[in-house]
């Protein structure tokens, strides 16, 4: 049910917009990352899904027919412009005081009005500019423990861009460009005024749809993350009206803790599942992956622990600075840390790992072959090269 809302089972779909589009519709977002040591995270996201498509496809639907725009949802995200009702309600409400570090962002936006000013202004008159190009005119210069100490234009234009003043119109050569919200985003944007409540009710249904099962720990760190409040009466009243339902999860005849719940429209999909309707893919996972993308989640449903090692030093790294994860059918087998060399055209697999469970047939080492070869086509690679001997009982299907 997980895999198959995240449209990782079955046949795939055609690529282009508009199946780009379906899969953002079913996936509520996705996470942007800049680490692009294989490709960008939400252009894996979609390859998983889609296989190898066009990014101008994507490009166009974010900058053309602005159909999908960049904002915070579980993170800076990929979202939908149709559901833009649901992120104005946090564009309304930030920052909120009862954070200390709102409080304190709070504070130093009233600080530096004038650099709050100074950029809209100019954007307003020179239409979209880089950070680079905008003058820094603070009076208080931003200071954390993080890496945008002292980047106080920066600063102000993600402020900016959380209270919906501002959005990213476009990335030349990797670069964000800024322009007025009021002027980019399109005329049909709905613009309905939700209230904290009806916020919620919708961002639990897209939640639950986009997850097919889950509890209600797991809604609050998917879609919205964290911005569920009321959870509790809200899920109430969705059961109460047959929106939603709640299930029993049973392995080997013990009941897994609940509640669970699923959406009313997946009631036939539970039918189809039941009934043995569904073809199993392979397939590599970004880091960043929905599926994945709450790990606690991942461990409980797929028995798969699964930590970044970006910030491990190297020789303490177990899997690879930037593994992926292996879906094979309804299980995570194990983990491929590949890396792009795009001047050589070199796709490098540094390291392949088999879960100990993983199933060691030379069967499944051909399908990982062919999700690591799908890779290869994607990214434009015109070689393959494995830095390490692989997992003994998948050798020869990887050959």
């Amino acid at each position: 049910m997980a895999v198959t809302r995240q449209r990782l089972g079955g046949p795939r779909p055609p690529a282009g917009r508009d199946a780009i589009l379906g899969i953002a519709r079913d996936l509520a977002c996705l996470q942007l990352d800049p680490i692009s040591v294989v490709d960008r995270s939400h252009r894996l996201v979609l390859w998983s899904r889609l296989g190898t498509y066009d990014i101008a496809d994507l490009d166009a639907l974010l900058w053309q027919e602005r159909s999908l725009f960049e904002y915070w949802a579980h993170a800076a995200s990929i979202v939908l412009t149709e559901d833009y009702p649901i992120h104005h309600f946090l564009m309304r409400q930030h920052p909120r005081d009862r954070y200390a570090h709102n409080h304190r962002l709070k504070e130093w936006v009233e600080e530096n009005d004038e650099l709050r000013r100074t950029i809209l202004r100019r954007l307003r008159v020179e239409g979209p500019l880089r950070a680079r190009d905008l003058e820094d005119r603070s009076v208080r210069a931003w200071k954390s423990g993080g890496w945008n100490t002292g980047r106080n234009v920066d600063r102000m234009l993600d402020y900016l861009w959380i209270k919906g003043k501002v959005m990213v119109a476009g990335r030349p050569g990797g670069q964000k460009l800024w322009d007025l919200a009021e002027r980019w985003m399109p005329a049909w944007t709905p613009r309905e005024r939700l209230s904290e409540n009806e916020v919620v009710r919708r961002s639990v249904q897209r939640s639950l749809r986009a997850l097919g099962v889950a509890r209600p720990s797991h809604l609050q760190e998917h879609f919205t993350r964290g911005r569920y409040p009321g959870l509790p009466a809200v899920l109430t009243a969705l059961q109460r009206d047959g929106t939603i339902h709640p299930v029993r999860i049973s392995d080997d005849h013990a009941s897994w803790p609940g509640p669970w719940y699923i959406h009313q429209d997946d009631l036939p999909l539970v039918d189809r599942l039941e009934r043995g309707d569904w073809e199993p893919r392979t397939m590599l996972l970004s880091p960043f992956d929905n599926l994945i993308c709450d790990r606690g989640r991942t461990e409980l449903l797929f028995g798969f622990a699964y930590r970044m090692e970006i910030y491990v030093p190297k020789d303490q790294r177990r899997f690879g600075y930037y593994a992926m994860p292996i879906l094979h059918g309804d299980r995570l087998v194990g983990r491929v840390d590949p890396a792009v060399d795009r001047k050589s055209g070199r796709l490098t697999i540094n390291q392949v790992h088999a879960e100990p469970d993983a199933p060691m047939t030379s069967s499944v080492g051909k399908a990982v072959a062919a999700a690591i070869e799908d890779l290869g086509v994607f990214v434009g690679a015109r070689e393959i090269v494995f830095s390490e001997p692989v997992p003994g009982g998948w050798r020869l299907g990887l050959g």
